[in-house]
């Protein structure tokens, strides 16, 4: 069982974010948030987090395309909530409210997302 503690302010930091919704959120400002969580994963040695990890990539590519495609960044999106909903219960038990969370909101905007016309 993982015991992987992951930076508190970050978690917050990060609820908060998606709590105001994606269209508040700059472009660059999600890809320094992703990149921080990815070299986070990466380091952790943790096969969960790595794949989370593997998944941030992907939603990085997306957000960076030349035309964003809702419905697959919502897929993405969706992907990254359940792997997240999953690590929760493998994570220490005063963060696991907090990640499962993130892998909630994560969910729902990712549905949100798959709803929209390509």
């Amino acid at each position: 069982m993982a015991t992987e503690t992951l930076p508190q302010n970050h978690l917050a930091t990060t609820i908060e974010a998606l709590k105001k919704g994606l269209t508040n959120i700059p472009i660059s400002a999600a890809m320094d948030n992703t990149e921080a969580w990815q070299q986070e994963f990466l380091r952790s040695g943790t096969p969960e987090l790595q794949d989370i990890a593997r998944e941030i990539g992907t939603l990085q590519s997306l957000l960076t395309a030349p035309k964003l495609n809702g419905p697959a960044l919502g897929r993405t999106l969706s992907l990254l909530g359940s792997q997240t909903t999953q690590f929760a219960f493998q994570a220490p038990a005063e963060q696991q409210g907090d990640i499962r969370s993130i892998g909630d909101l994560l969910l729902r905007l990712g549905s949100e997302l798959q709803q929209q016309p390509a």
